[in-house]
C-alpha cells in the first residue's frame, strides 16, 4: 500500500502562485509514475502533469504547459507542482496519484494511477 498526503493549496489571487506537495510512504519503492490531477466543481477529474520516478520523462496538459512545473525529490519520496501565473479556471481540487505499473502506464489517464491522495483545494480569485 501507498498513503500520499498533497499539501500546499490555498486561495490566491490571479496572476499569483502556489507550490503543491505531495508526500508519499508505505511500499514506495515500486511507485514508477507520479501524477497531479485536477477537478473543478460538476467537472470530471483531469490530468494536470506527471514525472517519472525514475529518469527525467515528465508531462503536461496543454492548459498548464509553461505555467506549472513538476519536480521531485526521489529522498523525500515527495513530488512538488509548481504553479504559476495562476487564472480562476485553475481552480479545482488538486489530487496526487501514484502508479506502480512498470510498463503500460499512461501518464495521462486516470485509469493508470493505483493510489489517489484526498486532494488539496486551489482556489484563484479573478
Amino acid at each position: 500500500q501507498v498513503q500520499l498526503v498533497e499539501s500546499g493549496g490555498g486561495l490566491v489571487q490571479a496572476g499569483g502562485s502556489l507550490r503543491l506537495s505531495c508526500a508519499a510512504s508505505g511500499r514506495t519503492f515500486n511507485i514508477y509514475l507520479l501524477g497531479w490531477f485536477r477537478q473543478a466543481p460538476g467537472k470530471e477529474r483531469e490530468f494536470v502533469s506527471a514525472v517519472a520516478r525514475n529518469g527525467d520523462s515528465t508531462y503536461y496538459s496543454t492548459s498548464v504547459k509553461g505555467r506549472f512545473t513538476i519536480s521531485k525529490d526521489n529522498a523525500k519520496n515527495t513530488v512538488y507542482l509548481q504553479m504559476n501565473s495562476l487564472k480562476p479556471e485553475d481552480t479545482a481540487v488538486y489530487y496526487c496519484a501514484a502508479s506502480q505499473r512498470p510498463w503500460g502506464a499512461v501518464p495521462t489517464s486516470r485509469g493508470s494511477y493505483d493510489y489517489w491522495g484526498q486532494g488539496t483545494q486551489v482556489t484563484v480569485s479573478s
